[in-house]
């Protein structure tokens, strides 16, 4: 009777652990990979001038489409007329406070750094709006917000019987009261920025006097090539030209040029997806095809023929994040016509694609058991099309694997269905788990600070004396929740040299004070150890049972053991936390005859 009392103890405890499945720690969701993630509204469809509908977009730093060094400052512009009647439905209020937060949140998500605020003038709707954008931006140090003054706010002036330019004095006044004072708002060397839109092509203006008609005089940033040449100029910002047949790029090449003659002013160069006016109740017939997403990539490759690190771009404004009407919002995400379709053959995931696959920034290779809690298994870079399953050490069972195409920034994500995945790798030899390894894995340096949300890491693989090392695939480990982590390239191959690859650790700013666990659960432990408590409870102190009492209590401080360290898959080694802010990140290495590890000390500031 006590031994099947010890059997069925240790079959309970076996069981609990589940020791062939703890490989697979899920870290997202499907719905999470393939569910609207931007701040348009869920409800919000495909429409018939080139908007997609709510999508689930890249969220890859836009400042990536720019060249290598780039400091410069990327902006949006920003309308905030939706939800008044004489407006498209959008599905959303541009007063809604909670729309603003979710505006904002997602561009910053998406590494913009500010907005620039079409502005109609105080006391109406787009004010209200205006006001709630400077107060959410608040909340987010480092995002700033800029007002630029539209020719239609002199239209709506309160200001009777004014002149043009005493109505703009009187509104410049009003946004000096109002927003010049808030802590996000945009300034150089302590002056705040003003754009306008069309008022010199519509008014004759004195901005001489306007300036002086304010207690801190403003940066005024002009429009167009000749904004440069603008008496009270401090710069010029560009904007997008559906008139002009080459997609505005001959457009975007002028006025740079220009730009780089006048050395000494900003320059705010454009970025757009395209441009379609036909939903708009003024629309005129002016198109700009998207060129499923090439326009959009068109744009920054503009500015990256002229600027470079030495010779810096001061700011990119993306027109627009939610132009609706005239189709150049970016809110919902951008259509690169991309699709893909994922096979298995033996243990080879491959996939084929649809598409200009020059929209892509990498794919994400995700595994699952249950069809909605998904692992990352690895990353692969364009052109890499298909990864040896055998490389990693997944056990024996059936699993579904997805393949995503992540779009390059704010294109949008595409994932078909799930393939399924039987293992069926040779067994390494026995008392092993793994041949012995054909190479090391470094990183260097070992610890790094992340700074301005970023941090880099070379990490290295050198083959070892007298070995061939194949392909290595790279993923990270004991990511606390607020860092994310991506290899360039995902893939190496040392062969008998060695092979690197740039480890970039980003900071998604999503605060976590858990440090998060692989392998055993604090589910699975917990129940183990409620065991070894039952147990005492249970047998008490009956003759015959100190055996079985020993080990019920083992097994559950097996299991409070557990739950206060890392039963690491594959090898890995624990995480540590050295402050409350540092973390030590495991590097891992996988192919077909070794896994490999290393770590490095990530320090959010």
């Amino acid at each position: 009777m006590r031994r099947t009392q010890l059997v069925a103890v240790l079959l309970l405890c076996l069981s609990e652990v589940g020791w062939g499945s703890n490989y697979i720690v899920p870290n997202t969701t499907l719905a999470a990979q393939t569910a609207n993630n931007t701040s348009a509204a869920n409800g919000f469809t495909n429409q018939s001038n080139g908007n997609i509908g709510a999508n689930n977009v890249s969220k890859v730093d836009v400042h990536s489409l720019l060249y290598s060094g780039a400091s410069t400052k990327v902006f949006a512009h920003l309308l905030l007329w939706f939800g008044q009647s004489g407006h498209m439905n959008v599905g959303y209020s541009s007063n809604d406070p909670a729309q603003v937060h979710n505006q904002i949140t997602d561009m910053i998500s998406r590494g913009i750094d500010g907005v620039v605020i079409d502005w109609y003038g105080p006391n109406n709707f787009i004010d209200q709006a205006t006001q709630l954008v400077m107060n959410e931006a608040e909340k987010h140090p480092g995002f700033t917000f800029a007002i630029m003054i539209d020719a239609g706010a002199m239209r709506q002036s309160s200001c009777w019987g004014c002149s043009p330019q005493q109505q703009l004095i009187q509104l410049l006044q009003y946004v000096e009261q109002k927003y010049f004072s808030s802590s996000a708002y945009l300034k150089i060397d302590g002056q705040p920025v003003v754009t306008n839109f069309n008022i010199d092509y519509a008014y004759s203006i004195d901005w001489s006097a306007v300036s002086g008609a304010v207690a801190v005089g403003p940066r005024f940033l002009f429009q167009d090539s000749a904004g440069f040449s603008h008496p009270m100029s401090d710069g010029s910002f560009s904007w997008v030209m559906p008139q002009i047949s080459d997609y505005g790029m001959s457009y975007l090449s002028g006025f740079y040029g220009t730009g780089m003659k006048f050395g000494n002013l900003e320059t705010v160069g454009a970025a757009y997806k395209g441009f379609n006016d036909s939903l708009a109740s003024w629309g005129s017939g002016r198109v700009m095809n998207q060129q499923c997403g090439q326009t959009w990539l068109q744009t920054f490759s503009e500015a990256n023929n002229l600027y470079n690190s030495g010779r810096q771009l001061s700011y990119m404004q993306l027109v627009t994040w939610n132009d609706y009407e005239e189709a150049t919002e970016i809110e919902s995400g951008i259509d690169s016509c991309f699709s893909l379709n994922a096979s298995t053959s033996g243990n080879s995931l491959q996939w084929n694609i649809s598409g200009n696959e020059n929209t892509v920034d990498h794919y994400n290779v995700f595994i699952s058991q249950d069809g909605q809690n998904l692992m990352t298994l690895t990353q692969t870079q364009p052109g890499d099309r298909s990864v040896n399953l055998c490389s990693f050490p997944i056990p024996s069972g059936n699993y579904q694997l997805f393949v995503q195409a992540v779009g390059k920034p704010t294109l949008a994500n595409r994932m078909p269905g799930p393939v399924n995945y039987t293992p069926s790798c040779p067994v390494a030899a026995s008392g092993t788990s793994g041949s012995s390894s054909s190479a090391a894995l470094t990183a260097s340096p070992t610890a790094v600070t992340i700074a301005n949300g970023k941090g880099q890491v070379a990490v290295t693989a050198a083959a070892q004396a007298g070995a061939n090392a194949g392909s290595i695939s790279l993923s990270c480990d004991y990511l606390p929740a607020n860092l994310v982590c991506s290899f360039s390239p995902a893939t190496i191959t040392p062969g008998s040299s060695t092979a690197s690859s740039t480890l970039t650790i980003t900071d998604s700013g999503v605060a976590e004070n858990r440090l998060p666990r692989r392998g055993l659960s604090t589910t699975y432990a917990s129940l183990l150890f409620s065991v070894g408590v039952a147990g005492f409870v249970f047998i008490g102190n009956r003759p015959g049972r100190r055996k079985l009492f020993a080990l019920l209590v083992a097994c559950g401080l097996a299991a409070s053991t557990m739950m206060l360290s890392s039963c690491g898959g594959g090898g890995s080694p624990s995480q540590k936390a050295v402050t409350a802010n540092t973390y030590t990140v495991s590097v891992l290495g996988s192919s077909a005859s070794s896994h490999l590890s290393t770590t490095v000390t990530v320090t959010v500031p």
